[in-house]
């Protein structure tokens, strides 16, 4: 039981900065809001829904937010704290309860029920906590590119996952049957 914690934890940790990695590395400028499309929300929803919604929600958290504070972004951090750990927590719940039925539908709804968490929250924290109003709004269309990216990226490195989940058993024990 303490390998399993041990080893979830560092999984984890892994996941914190592969999704630091692949937001403030791979980055598309969007000049209409002056942030960037990046590969960070494929991996957000990856940690949901193979980490489970608390190992999965911290790694996105905090690897998001650290992308944030890296990148020159510090007054979004917490806001991408709760909005990406949200999103790996509702990736994650979607994915298990649907996943038995039909994993592709899993998958495709669990990413878009997460990437309108974040296209929301980003909306409401611009709108309200920034006090940018309306003129919010502006950044609608780049964060739906964004969950568009998001989603698309994950389905394709979540189908390679579970091919290789289903032929080693190291990780079928570890991330379950796939």
């Amino acid at each position: 039981m303490k390998f399993q914690r041990l080893t979830k934890t560092v999984v984890a940790a892994l996941f914190t900065a592969v999704i630091c990695v692949a937001t403030f590395i791979v980055q598309i400028p969007s000049p209409a809001t002056g942030g960037y499309v990046n590969l960070g929300d494929c991996f957000v929803l990856i940690a949901g829904m193979y980490l489970g919604y608390g190992y999965g929600a911290l790694a996105a958290g905090l690897g998001s937010a650290l992308a944030d504070m890296l990148a020159g972004y510090s007054q979004y951090a917490p806001a991408t704290f709760v909005i990406k750990a949200l999103m790996a927590v509702f990736a994650c719940l979607i994915f298990k309860s649907l996943s038995k039925k039909t994993r592709i539908g899993a998958k495709i709804l669990s990413g878009l029920t997460a990437e309108v968490i974040m296209v929301g929250g980003y909306f409401a924290y611009e709108a309200v906590i920034l006090k940018y109003g309306m003129a919010a709004a502006g950044s609608v269309v780049p964060n739906i590119i964004q969950g568009v990216a998001g989603i698309v990226a994950a389905f394709a490195l979540s189908t390679a996952l579970d091919a290789a989940i289903k032929r080693s058993k190291t990780l079928s024990d570890f991330f379950g049957k796939g």
